[in-house]
């Protein structure tokens, strides 16, 4: 009854995330407790040489996985959703959606996934002298110049998926400033795009014949907390099909997957880091000083309060994995015992906690798509094994999930053995933690550090996304470190893993092959076709 009575009240806040594999929703009440959730699974689609969804595959998936939000309030309660007290939209990060003057869509949607941009990756992080990894906004809208695509003529707004979603619900165009981070380097000490190569990439475009400015195409930049808007009539429709969503509610500013992903886990003060694990894998690490070197394999975004951060992306996580899972429940059905995924995945996993710390000879690329940060052009997963090697299940599954985090393992040994970055703690959210303890005894055996994961962690970016939403009509005048420390996480529940001196061995003998063999998986794209 109380639930009811602040849902009625809209004492909620809520949180949406358009992720790779599914769209989430999560309800949250003034206290920051899930109280409803709704979803819709999609898939990315590869289309004329791009990674895809199309504006109709975005459009019904959110408002299905409105709907199901919805219809659970309504399950559980007895009522019908009419209003919330905040809402608050992220998305996939980065990406490229270019729009004209009247907001239509120039080209497909090219997605964090793509890696065709790599000449102009190179070409503005020489000119930046700044790492502009290929998923950038910044570096799709470089390498369709240097393509001398057409579509540019016509170019008057830059967005990505979170920002795109919240101009159609609010008519704002504005970009929390971790999402914007993903799209040009940000100045943390202003909070907005970098003023000085603002003025570097406008000289290189007048050269080539462009005369629109970078800054009048990119969305405005706000910090969490910033007033973007309200929920607009047509907003609403849009959002809500059956039309009874009311218009007026406040709308946070739109962030990426990766300031949800710190917020949901309380990594947004220096010297705290997290892990996401999912479709693809990115670690965060919020930074006390500059790092000293420019490296390919590190981006610098922000927090959504704009502090500095080194992130370490990688484009392939548990794809390989999920692949290889649906194969075995095939093989069980074919034997007579057909058995539910989940605990599949259960037996699999803990069965890879009983294989050899180095996976005894085995070792994957679990490279379903291009590997930037290893210098992989495309998708070509591969198993390769020594002869005298013992093709266990243990070990195998172990091997599973080593190479889910070896490209990230490589990336956060530069920031930690390298760089000499100091971490007081790392926690860790996404899929593939749903396996109590598995996914974070390997974290901790693939950085060396004490591994965390909450209670809330089950709930991800959807559930950071909705506090982000409730924290942006608080009317608190405490920063978004203290709020989420004060508020949120004071008597949060969570489980602890320290790395155990087996496993960070064994694990570092698997990187020694795994590194010494990656030339056979660049081969492999180049060959096999």
């Amino acid at each position: 009854m109380e639930i009811k009575e602040k849902i009625l009240l809209a004492r909620t806040s809520l949180g949406i995330e358009l992720g790779s594999t599914r769209i989430k929703a999560v309800l949250i009440d003034d206290e920051a407790t899930p109280i409803a959730s709704g979803s819709h699974t999609w898939e990315n689609r590869f289309e004329n040489g791009v990674w895809t969804y199309s504006l109709d595959d975005i459009h019904t998936g959110l408002r299905s996985c409105y709907k199901d939000l919805k219809n659970d309030v309504k399950n559980r309660y007895g009522i019908e959703l009419t209003e919330v007290g905040s809402i608050g939209v992220s998305a996939m990060m980065h990406g490229y959606m270019a729009f004209d003057s009247e907001g239509n869509l120039l080209t497909p949607f090219r997605t964090w996934r793509n890696t065709s941009t790599a000449q102009a990756s190179e070409e503005l992080t020489e000119l930046l002298e700044f790492n502009i990894p290929q998923r950038w906004s910044v570096a799709h809208l470089r390498q369709a110049m240097l393509n001398g695509e057409e579509h540019l003529k016509k170019l008057s707004r830059l967005s990505t998926l979170a920002v795109y979603i919240h101009s159609k619900l609010t008519g704002e165009f504005v970009a929390g400033v971790g999402e914007a981070s993903g799209m040009f380097p940000i100045d943390s000490a202003i909070n907005d795009y970098d003023e000085a190569m603002l003025k570097k990439f406008d000289t290189l475009s007048k050269k080539d014949g462009y005369d629109f400015s970078l800054r009048d195409i990119l969305p405005k930049v706000l910090v969490a907390g910033e007033n973007a808007g309200t929920l607009t009539k047509s907003g609403a429709e849009f959002l809500d099909e059956s039309k009874t969503l009311k218009s007026g509610i406040p709308v946070c500013p739109p962030e990426g997957d990766a300031g949800t992903g710190m917020t949901a886990t309380n990594s947004v003060r220096e010297k705290t880091g997290n892990i996401s694990a999912g479709t693809s894998i990115f670690s965060m690490v919020v930074l006390e000083k500059p790092l000293k070197n420019v490296y390919k394999e590190i981006d610098l975004v922000t927090t959504p309060t704009g502090k500095p951060v080194a992130m370490v992306h990688c484009n392939n996580c548990t794809g390989d994995i999920d692949a290889w899972v649906k194969m075995f429940c095939e093989l069980l059905t074919l034997s007579g015992h057909p058995t539910e995924k989940s605990k599949v995945y259960d037996m699999l996993y803990f069965e890879a906690l009983k294989g050899n710390p180095d996976c005894g000879g085995i070792v994957s690329y679990n490279c379903l798509s291009g590997e930037p940060v290893l210098d992989i052009s495309q998708g070509r997963p591969m198993l390769m094994r020594l002869s005298n090697s013992k093709l266990t299940v243990a070990d195998f599954m172990r091997n599973e999930l080593y190479s889910a985090f070896a490209a990230l393992k490589n990336g956060n040994d530069i920031l930690l053995k390298k760089e000499n970055v100091k971490l007081d703690k790392i926690s860790a959210h996404g899929g593939l933690y749903k396996t109590e303890g598995v996914g974070q005894k390997i974290t901790a055996a693939a950085l060396n550090t004490k591994v965390t994961v909450m209670k809330t962690a089950g709930e991800g970016g959807p559930w950071g996304m909705a506090v982000l939403a409730l924290y942006a009509v608080s009317k608190s005048d405490e920063s978004l470190e203290n709020y989420l420390d004060n508020k949120i996480f004071a008597s949060a529940e969570s489980v602890s893993v320290d790395p155990d001196l087996r496993d960070v061995e064994g694990f570092d003998k698997y990187m020694e092959r795994y590194n010494s063999a990656i030339a056979v998986e660049r081969l492999a794209c180049e060959k096999l076709n």
